[in-house]
C-alpha cells in the first residue's frame, strides 16, 4: 500500500498567523507592565487624582506607540483609576466622599461574606502560603519600599480571598479593591498606616490559624477603614480650605469695588 506523505511544515499563512499571535502577546504583556508601574504610581501617590495622563509623556516614558498608549490607558480605565474627560484626556479618577462611601460599602460587604465562607482553621499549605508572603511585606515596609509593599500587600489579599475557594467571589473583591487604589494613595505612604497594616495581617493570620472567625470577620472588616477614612478627611480639609480661600478672595474683591472712587 502507497503510504501518504504529510506536508507537517506550516504554511505561509499559517507563519502569518503565528507571527500576528506572538506580537498580539507581546503588546498584551507590554500593557500589563505598563498599566502595573502606572497603577503603583497612583497607589503610591505620584500620581494624583485628576491629574491629566499625557499620551506623548506615556509615550516616551514607556517607548510606547500611540495606539499601545491608548490601550495602556483603556485598561486603566477599566480598572477604575482612571477616567476620560471630553476634549481633555484622561486623568487619574477622583472620588467624593459619596462615592468613596459607596464603594468602600460594596468591599465591606464582599469581604466580610468572603471572611465567612473561608474554610478555618485553614490549611496548612494556604496558611504557609500567606505567612510567605507577609514576611516579604514586612521586609519590604522594613526597607521602606513602597512599590515591593503594594505588590506583596496585594498578593497578600489575593490569597487570602482565593481561600474561599469561590474564584468568582475572589475576582469581584480584587476587581472593587482596584477601584479603590486612586483612593488609597492618600494612606499607603504613611509609615504608620503601613505599620498597621503589617500586624493587621499577622492578626488576620493568627485568627486564620486558630479557627476564630469572628475575629478574622472583624479584622477583615476593620482592615478597610484607615485607608476609607483618611481619604475623606483629606477630602474635606481640601475643600474647607479651598471654601476659605474663596470666602478671603470674595471679600477682597468685594473691598476693592468698594475703595474704588
Amino acid at each position: 500500500m502507497e503510504s501518504l506523505e504529510y506536508n507537517t511544515a506550516p504554511s505561509a499563512e499559517g507563519r502569518s498567523s503565528g507571527k500576528t499571535a506572538l506580537r498580539n502577546r507581546d503588546v498584551d504583556e507590554i500593557v500589563l507592565r505598563a498599566v502595573a508601574t502606572l497603577e503603583e504610581d497612583i497607589v503610591l501617590g505620584y500620581l494624583h487624582p485628576r491629574e491629566r495622563l499625557i499620551e506623548d509623556d506615556l509615550r516616551e516614558r514607556f517607548d510606547l506607540k500611540r495606539h499601545v498608549v491608548r490601550q495602556v490607558l483603556t485598561e486603566l480605565e477599566r480598572k477604575g483609576l482612571v477616567e476620560r474627560k471630553k476634549n481633555f484626556g484622561a486623568v487619574v479618577k477622583f472620588h467624593t466622599v459619596a462615592e468613596v462611601m459607596n464603594l468602600y460599602e460594596v468591599r465591606d460587604i464582599l469581604e466580610s461574606s468572603a471572611a465567612q465562607r473561608i474554610p478555618l482553621p485553614l490549611a496548612p499549605e494556604r496558611l504557609d502560603t500567606l505567612v510567605a508572603i507577609q514576611r516579604a511585606h514586612d521586609g519590604a515596609v522594613a526597607r521602606t519600599d513602597l512599590r515591593a509593599v503594594f505588590r506583596a500587600n496585594m498578593a497578600f489579599h489575593k490569597a487570602l480571598f482565593a481561600a474561599t475557594e469561590n474564584l468568582e467571589l475572589a475576582d469581584v473583591i480584587e476587581d472593587f479593591a482596584q477601584r479603590t487604589n486612586a483612593i488609597r494613595s492618600s494612606s499607603t505612604v504613611i509609615p504608620e498606616h503601613l505599620e498597621q497594616s503589617r500586624k493587621e495581617h499577622w492578626e488576620i493570620i493568627e485568627a486564620l490559624r486558630s479557627g476564630d472567625r469572628d475575629a478574622l470577620v472583624a479584622l477583615c472588616r476593620h482592615h478597610l477603614t484607615p485607608a476609607r477614612d483618611h481619604y475623606i478627611e483629606r477630602y474635606r480639609m481640601l475643600y474647607r480650605d479651598k471654601g476659605t480661600a474663596d470666602a478671603t478672595r470674595a471679600a477682597s474683591v468685594s473691598g476693592a469695588r468698594q475703595e474704588t472712587p
